[in-house]
Order: structure tokens, then sequence, then C-alpha cells
């Protein structure tokens, strides 16, 4: 098992530094050991944030080039995940943190051509398919003050219809094309996608849920994805809980999801860590986004907000000791890697105020800026099936970055609005 992390020798907590030698004059900070992410953990916030800022945008125009003008601005794979929309959506993040207007611009352009290369797409979710094409097109376009095309996305999503068969799950199912109308509502305005249509899909995830909970097993729901129970973000119940409540819901779904969180909090492994499926509970070994501790601390903590309950946050608080134990992982991405491992500390930071998960996301950020790129070099470290892209490759990397540059307004992508 160790094989798939990197061993944590970093100290489990370290006061901030203040400034660059404690009197203000300029010079160096002294760090406890050799190791570089140690001493770029001793840095004063403020010019550590610099660094973060200078390597994401180095990142970022690299991932540029790489899914944008290595293929003479052609769209080969559109989705969020692993395509042209991930490099736009990073621009797009990028705009926020810098208010470069090309950023923007070139966003623009991106999600132009993956609006072409999607218009035939079945796909309905945000993260996978043509809903986050509409989505984040509106978006933009209203940034950009251009009306027309605000128009344009928005009543393409609109056309954009769920079948019978479509799953519930969050990358390609109903739970995505929700997460999908919540950015929308967010940032363009209450009621750009109607509660009506909402509910709707609402209502038949819970009926889904409901249905095969009752064949069987002790959580109030659950859902199958090509014939597995899964329990991780990407697939299971904690994409599908962190999406629901984010909704109106009502006294009895809001029950069932508390009972189906509490249930996987009763089921959990021993160090904290959860299985992957209901079909894989004798197997601790993933700490990823997608199936693991670290996405269901992120839906966990959600949950403590939602709820207000301390059952949900002292489990998220064990489920990111996990992440801080074995989630230095020997991958890079958003997915299954270091960059998205460390915004379950980020998430825990903006909802206590805790330095320490402030903290731990710096260290596991030091540790990508300093050791990432040699490590994929050498082959210690796996660099993502497609390398480039946001949720597999480097792309992550630069978009963890940036939000290190204002943590406390850090969200996952795609996952926390």
């Amino acid at each position: 098992m160790a094989d798939r992390f990197f061993p944590n020798t970093m100290p489990d907590f370290v006061a901030a530094a203040t400034s660059l030698s404690g009197d203000d004059d300029g010079g160096t900070v002294s760090a406890p050991g050799d190791s570089s992410p140690a001493k770029l953990l001793a840095m004063p916030y403020p010019v550590l944030s610099e660094s973060f800022k200078r390597a994401a945008l180095d990142l970022k125009e690299t991932m540029v080039v790489e899914t944008w003008g290595v293929t003479r601005q052609r769209v080969r794979d559109f989705a969020l995940y692993t395509g042209s929309l991930g490099t736009a959506f990073s621009l797009f993040r990028s705009y926020q943190i810098t208010s470069n207007s090309n950023d923007l611009a070139l966003c623009s352009q991106i999600i132009r051509a993956c609006d072409s290369a999607s218009s035939g797409s079945r796909d309905v979710t945000f993260i996978c398919g043509r809903a986050g094409v509409c989505a984040l097109g509106a978006v933009v376009a209203k940034y950009v003050g251009d009306t027309r095309s605000l128009t344009h996305y928005v009543n393409h999503f609109k056309e954009i219809k769920l079948s019978r068969s479509t799953p519930d799950e969050l990358l390609y199912g109903r739970a995505g094309f929700l997460w999908a109308c919540l950015f929308l509502n967010k940032h363009i305005g209450d009621g750009t996608v109607p509660s009506s249509t909402m509910r709707a899909v609402a209502d038949e995830i819970f009926k889904n849920g409901r249905a095969l909970a009752k064949r069987g097993g002790k959580s109030p729901l659950m859902f199958e994805w090509y014939g597995e129970k899964y329990w991780g973000a990407a697939h299971g119940l904690a994409g599908i809980m962190h999406v629901l409540m984010h909704l109106e819901l009502k006294p009895d779904e809001m029950e069932d999801v508390k009972g189906t969180l509490k249930y996987m909090i009763r089921n959990r492994f021993p160090s904290g860590n959860y299985p992957s499926s209901e079909e894989d509970r004798n197997r601790d070994v993933l700490v990823h986004w997608c199936h693991g501790a670290p996405g269901i601390a992120l839906t966990l903590v959600k949950a403590a907000e939602v709820f207000r309950d301390d059952e949900f946050l002292r489990a998220a608080v064990d489920a990111a000791e996990v992440v801080w134990n074995r989630g230095l992982l020997r991958r890079v991405g958003i997915c299954h890697g270091i960059s998205g491992n460390a915004y379950v500390f980020l998430s825990l930071y903006r909802v206590t105020g805790n330095e320490e998960f402030l903290y731990r996301a710096k260290a596991f950020a030091c540790f990508l800026l300093d050791r990432a790129l040699k490590l994929i070099s050498t082959g210690e470290m796996h660099g993502g099936d497609n390398p480039y892209s946001l949720f597999e490759g480097i792309g992550g990397m630069a978009y963890l970055f940036l939000d290190m540059v204002e943590p406390s307004a850090a969200r996952f992508p795609a996952y926390e609005l």
C-alpha cells in the first residue's frame, strides 16, 4: 500500500512565520530540517503566496500551449475532466485571481470551440458533459458582458434532456447535471434554472436511492453505477449527497441524507478511511477524491455546515488525518492526486478557521511546488494519463496553486460551490 504514496515526514503543525526574518529586515528564515518543502513552509505567507502564483501562471501557460496551441485550437476532448473545458475553467480561475483580461478572452474562445465540439453530446453533467460547456459559457459571457452569448448558452443549457437511463452519480449522472444548475444559479442569478427543473431531478434521485436501499442494506439511500454501489465523490454516495445538500430539501429527504452519511461514518475502516463501494468493504487502499476519505471528507464538511451536527465535523477531521498520513499520492492531479487531497485541509480551514488545516494545505502544496515536476520527470510520480488536464494532470496543480493565493476562498473545482 505504501507504494501508492510518499511518506509524509513533514511536521504535523508549525506556526506560520510573520516576517522574513522575525524582525522585518528582509532576511531569510531557517527551517527545521534540510528539505525544500520545509524551507518553503517557513516563508511568511505573502512571500509563499507569490511563489504559488508565479508557479500557477507558468503551469497555466503550459496547459494552454499543450491543450490548445499544439492542437491548433481544435478541440479533441471537450470535457472539463480531461479536455479543453478544463483549460477554460483554469483560465477563468486565473482571471478571478489576477484580473488579467487576456485570460478571460482566451477562456471565451476555448468555450466557443467546446460548444461546437459538444453540440451532439448526450453527456449531461458539468464535469464530463454538455452542461459544463453551457454553464461555464454563460457565466464567462456574463463576466465579458456578452449578452448575446449569455442568452445562447442559457438557452442551450435548457435544451439538455435527461433520460430514464441517466445514472444518478456526479460524473455522468443526475447529480452532475444538478451541480451545473447550481453553478448557473449562483453566478447568473437564482431562477436561471427554475427550481421546478431541479426539484424534478432531485425527486428522481431520491426515488431511485430509496428503491435500491429497500432491496437490502441499512442505508436510507443507495445507488448503483455499472452494477457497483459506490461510496465516493465521483460515482457514489458522497458525490450525490454533496449535491443534494445544496438544495431545499423536505424534512424526510434531509433525514435520508443525514442517515446515509451516518451509515458511512459507522461503517468506515478502523483507520478512518472509507470503502470505495459496498462490494469492496475489506480493502483499505484508496485515498483519493474519487474513492476514499478525501472526497467523503469534503461532503462531511458540507454536512457539518448544513446540519450543524458536530458528528459530521468530527468525522471530516478524522478523514483529514487519513489524508495527512496517506495522501501524498504518487500522482499530481485533482481526482486522484496530491492536488485534490490538499482541498480537504482548505475546506476544513474555511469552516473552522483552524490554522493547522491551512498549514497542512500549504504543506501539500509546497511538496508539489518543490518536487512534483522533478518526480514526474524521473518517473517517481505519475503525471496523469492526460498530463495537462484539470482533473488528471498538472492543470489540477495549477488550479490548486491559484487557490493557495486566497486560501479562504478556495473551492474544490466543480465540486464545492
